[in-house]
């Protein structure tokens, strides 16, 4: 038993049972390290050897793989969270589960903003990281604690009410590539997030009631969508040149999944080429919500057909038509009509 130190930090080296162990004292000062090792050697006297966590074994890419294969597998949005690994594997990848400290994680967030990250997908990327963290801690009992949780969060803007224009819709069209052409279309058309659309398959789609059907969107319901005349053609096209190697209703030339990336390297050249500034893929989202809402349609169904848990967060889009609200203020025209008839009635009777 002894101390050995790796960067910064001084470790133990155990030998218990036959068993080799490592163990962080989570500091980089001599003194309190042997501090730790002495009370390490009473326990083990004592018999109450700490417990064997693998903190000092189990990598952060260890951790993160296993998390999205027993957790996120089955969830619509799964490639965003292949795209959240690696970004965090590119950081943290190789570095033991005791290596990482708040001060590290830090150091993360000034590197993904420098390399341009929003804020909201920095906190995305934590808290999938916090996630995988508490699960190591409560289930796996690879660590003690959760180095994320003492991390503050990103403040972020949420006000974004960005959506595209009928000139700008043309154009995107226009610089398209066909695959491309016919995502864009169908989010638009059903305001279905890019994951829940790259994971329909066609066990999804009823082309008899006209539906699609999310079996698992990112609150974790299923959530059953009526299409429009123009889905349905598309669906209807796809569905003629149907292959049987895959399930997926919108898939790459080798029937695989379509990659996120390429995805979005794709869409990116495409607003460039189309000379769209300021123009994310989620903001077809917003463009479907805020058309139907400029056309008139009930809020309450506009949250329902968005899968929002939430009024306030469909609420955003109330501004864009104020004129649906113009039935509720017509009604005092109707008690104003009365009061000034029954007014009229008094100074004829007076008079």
């Amino acid at each position: 038993m002894g101390l050995y130190k790796r960067g910064k930090i001084w470790w133990i080296a155990i030998s218990h049972q036959g068993k080799q162990i490592r163990r962080a004292t989570g500091t980089a000062n001599r003194k309190l390290a042997e501090a730790i090792l002495a009370k390490v050697r009473v326990n083990i006297i004592e018999g109450h050897f700490f417990e064997t966590l693998e903190e000092g074994e189990r990598t952060f890419e260890e951790m993160i793989e296993r998390y999205i294969e027993e957790h996120i597998s089955k969830k619509a949005s799964r490639g965003s969270y292949v795209y959240f690994k690696k970004n965090l594997c590119s950081f943290f990848g190789k570095s033991l589960l005791a290596e990482i400290t708040p001060k590290l994680i830090v150091r993360y967030k000034t590197s993904r903003y420098k390399n341009g990250a929003a804020a909201s997908t920095i906190n995305r990327e934590l808290g999938v990281m916090k996630a995988a963290f508490n699960l190591a801690i409560k289930e796996w009992e690879w660590c003690r604690t959760n180095p994320v949780s003492k991390v503050a969060m990103e403040k972020e803007d949420n006000k974004r009410y960005r959506w595209l224009t009928k000139g700008e819709e043309e154009r995107i069209f226009l610089f398209s590539l066909p695959w491309l052409r016919e995502i864009i279309l169908f989010a638009l058309h059903t305001g279905m997030r890019r994951g829940e659309i790259l994971s329909l398959t066609w066990k999804g789609v009823d082309l008899f009631r006209k539906t699609v059907t999310v079996f698992h969107s990112k609150n974790g319901e299923r959530r059953t969508i009526p299409v429009n005349q123009t889905v349905f053609d598309l669906l209807g096209s796809k569905a003629k040149v149907r292959q049987s190697k895959t399930e997926l209703v919108f898939h790459s030339r080798a029937f695989t999944p379509i990659n996120i990336d390429n995805l979005r390297r794709s869409f990116n050249l495409a607003i460039q080429r189309a000379r769209i500034e300021d123009f994310h893929f989620h903001d077809l989202r917003h463009t479907f919500a805020t058309r139907l809402v400029q056309s008139g349609v009930d809020i309450y169904k506009v949250q329902l057909l968005l899968g929002h848990k939430s009024p306030l967060m469909t609420q955003r889009y109330a501004h864009h038509y104020p004129e649906s609200l113009r039935d509720g203020v017509k009604i005092l025209d109707n008690k104003e009509t009365f009061i000034t008839n029954l007014s009229q009635s008094s100074l004829m009777k007076e008079g």
